[in-house]
C-alpha cells in the first residue's frame, strides 16, 4: 500500500512539473492586472531580515552581460543571485541604467517558469528586492522596460499564488504572503493579490500559532522569524496609508510578547529547541526606531519558565513535546536548564546543529546534549525521519508544573511522561534557588510504575570557554566562570567530568565539558540531590 501510495505521489509530481513547462500554465500566469506601480517601498523597512554590508558594492564591478550565464554556482550561491538580496549592499550612487538592464537580462533569461530560478522561495524574495529598491530597479527607467517589470512583477506573483500551497515549508509560506501582500499594496490590486496574501497569512497564523501566538513548534528562532515579517507586513500598510488587518496587530502584540519573554533583556541567548546564540541588538534598535515597546513579566511563557533578578537568570524547558508536524527542530530536553550569572552562563545546553542528513542534526536533538537526566542512553523523545526532516514520532507531556518566585526563594517543580511508555517511568526535576545565599538546590526524582533497574545519567553541560575541575575526594567538581567560582556537589552518587561537543555557534561545533551524575536506579522512587554554589 505504502508503494502503491509513493508511486502515484511521485507520479503526480512528475505531472505538475512537466504542466509548469509547458505554455498552458505560462499562459495561466502571464495574466496581468494593474500596470501601474503606486506606491513605492521604503527598502530601510527590510533592515530586520537583511544582512548590510559595511561596505557598499558598485554595479559597475559586476559583468552585467554574463552574470545570469554561470553555470558552475553551488546553491546556496545561485540563490543569493537569482533572490536579489544582494541589491541591498549596493552603492546608492550605482548606475540605475546598468542595474536594470541586469534586471532586464535576468527577465530575457528566466521569462519562463524554470524550477531552479522560480523556486518558491527565491521568486518570493526576489519580488520583494525588486519592489523594495524601486529607487535603483524602476526609476528614471523607459516605458518598455517598466512594461517589462510590472509584467514580470505580477507573473511571479501569479507563481507564488499557484504554488503556496503545495509550498512544504511554513517559513517559506510566510515569505510568499509577505510577497504577494506588497505586490496588492505597490500594484494597489485589492481583489487579486491584497485579499488572497492577507486571508492566506491570517489562516497560517491560526494553523502553526497557539492561542497566545508563540510558536506551536516552541521554536524561539521561528518565533522571531515571525515577529520579523509581522512588523515588516504593518510597515508596508502603514507606509502605503492602507488600513491594517486586525489580526496583523493581534498577533504582533502577542508575538512581542513572546519575544519579551524569551529574548529581550536576557542578556543571552537561551538555547531551547533550535535555538543558537543571536545577537538581537539590531533588532531591537530596529523596533525602537519604528516605536514598537514590548513588555512581558510573566514567569511562563510557551512552555518556557525563566525566572530572574538584576544578576541572575534561571530558565528551564517546562513545554510539552510539539506536534509531529510542527517538530522539524525541536530538541528531546524537557526540564533541561540553564543558569546565567551576570550575563554569563554557568549551566547551558549545547545548542542545536540545522544541518539536515547530518549525524550532528541527530545527536542535537537527543536528551544527552541537554542539562537533563538520560535513562540507559535513551532520549525522552523518539524521532523518525520523513524526507531530509527528522521528526517527533513519539512526544511527552508535562505532567504537572509549580512555580515559587520570591525576592529570596526561586522553585521550579515540573514532570514529565517521556520515559513512562518504555520503562514505566517518571521524571520529576525540582530546582530551588535562594538569591542571598547564591546556592541551587536541585532534585531530580525518578519515579517508577513497577520496580526494574536501569542506568541513568544526568549532564550538565557548559560552554566551550568555562573550566571544570575536580577535587582530589571526588565529591566536588570546581566551575571557574570567568571571573567567577562555583562548586557542583552530589553526596550519593558518582560525579565525573566528561567532554562533549557545543553546538551555540550556528552550523558549527566545538569541544565542551560536562558535568555528569552517574547511577543505577533501583528503588522505587529514585532520589538525586545535587547543588551548585557560588564561592
Amino acid at each position: 500500500m505504502i508503494s502503491i501510495n509513493r508511486f502515484f505521489f511521485n507520479f503526480f509530481n512528475q505531472f505538475v512539473k512537466f504542466y509548469k513547462s509547458t505554455q498552458f500554465y505560462d499562459n495561466k500566469i502571464s495574466k496581468i492586472y494593474n500596470t501601474e506601480l503606486v506606491y513605492e517601498p521604503s527598502p530601510y523597512l527590510l533592515s530586520s531580515l537583511i544582512k548590510y554590508q559595511k561596505k557598499k558594492i558598485k554595479i559597475e564591478d559586476f559583468s552585467v552581460d554574463t552574470i545570469w550565464k554561470q553555470n558552475n554556482l553551488v546553491e546556496k550561491e545561485f540563490k543569493n543571485l537569482h533572490n536579489f538580496y544582494w541589491f541591498f549592499s549596493l552603492d546608492l550612487k550605482s548606475s540605475k541604467k546598468i542595474i536594470q538592464s541586469v534586471i532586464s537580462n535576468w527577465i530575457n533569461n528566466n521569462k519562463k517558469y524554470n524550477h531552479k530560478s522560480w523556486d518558491f522561495d527565491i521568486t518570493a524574495k526576489r519580488i520583494i528586492a525588486w519592489l523594495s529598491c524601486c529607487n535603483l530597479t524602476y526609476k528614471e527607467s523607459n516605458d518598455d522596460y517598466r512594461e517589462n517589470f510590472n509584467y514580470i512583477i505580477q507573473k511571479q506573483t501569479n507563481h507564488l499564488i499557484n504554488e503556496i500551497n503545495r509550498s512544504e515549508q511554513i517559513d517559506d509560506k510566510l515569505i510568499g504572503c509577505a510577497s504577494i501582500i506588497l505586490v496588492g499594496l505597490c500594484y494597489q490590486n485589492e481583489n487579486k493579490y491584497l485579499s488572497f496574501g492577507s486571508a492566506l497569512l491570517k489562516k497560517i497564523t491560526k494553523f502553526t500559532l497557539d492561542n497566545y501566538s508563540f510558536p506551536k513548534s516552541r521554536d524561539i528562532k521561528q518565533l522571531i522569524f515571525y515577529l520579523k515579517y509581522f512588523v515588516l507586513i504593518r510597515e508596508w500598510f502603514k507606509e502605503s496609508q492602507s488600513s491594517v488587518p486586525e489580526y496583523i496587530e493581534e498577533t504582533i502584540y502577542y508575538l512581542g510578547q513572546g519575544y519579551a519573554f524569551v529574548s529581550q533583556n536576557m542578556g543571552s541567548s537561551i538555547l531551547f529547541n533550535g535555538n543558537n546564540i543571536t545577537n538581537n541588538s539590531d533588532f531591537d534598535n530596529y523596533l525602537r526606531r519604528l516605536g514598537y515597546i514590548f513588555k512581558n513579566e510573566d514567569q511562563n511563557f510557551g512552555g518556557y519558565t525563566i525566572l530572574k533578578n538584576k544578576k541572575m537568570i534561571l530558565a528551564m524547558d517546562t513545554g510539552s513535546a510539539p506536534n509531529s508536524k510542527f517538530s522539524e527542530n525541536y530538541q528531546a530536553g524537557a526540564l533541561s536548564f540553564e543558569i546565567i550569572s551576570n550575563g554569563k552562563k554557568l549551566i547551558s545546553n549545547c545548542g542545536y546543529f540545522k544541518k539536515k542528513n547530518s549525524k550532528l542534526n541527530r545527536l542535537s536533538k537527543s536528551s544527552a546534549v541537554q542539562s537533563t537526566l538520560i535513562i540507559d542512553d535513551n532520549s525522552s523523545c523518539k524521532f523518525s525521519k520523513k524526507g531530509k526532516l527528522l521528526l517527533v514520532k513519539k512526544g511527552l507531556k508535562i505532567l504537572k508544573k509549580n512555580v515559587i518566585f520570591k525576592k529570596n526563594h526561586w522553585k521550579i517543580n515540573a514532570s514529565h511522561d517521556g520515559y513512562l511508555k518504555k520503562y514505566s517511568s517518571i521524571h520529576e526535576r525540582e530546582i530551588e534557588f535562594f538569591p542571598e545565599q547564591m546556592i541551587f538546590f536541585g532534585l531530580d526524582k525518578i519515579i517508577k510504575k513497577t520496580n526494574h533497574h536501569y542506568k541513568f545519567d544526568i549532564r550538565f553541560h557548559v560552554e566551550p570557554n568555562v573550566k571544570l575541575m575536580k577535587t582530589q575526594d571526588n565529591k566536588t567538581i570546581l566551575i571557574e566562570l570567568a571571573d567567577e567560582g562555583w562548586k557542583f556537589t552530589c553526596e550519593k552518587y558518582d560525579i565525573n567530568i566528561d567532554n562533549g561537543l557545543y553546538f551555540g555557534n550556528k552550523n558549527l561545533y566545538i569541544e565542551n565539558q560536562n558535568i555528569f551524575i552517574t547511577g543505577v536506579s533501583n528503588n522505587q522512587i529514585e532520589n538525586i540531590k545535587w547543588e551548585i554554589k557560588k564561592i
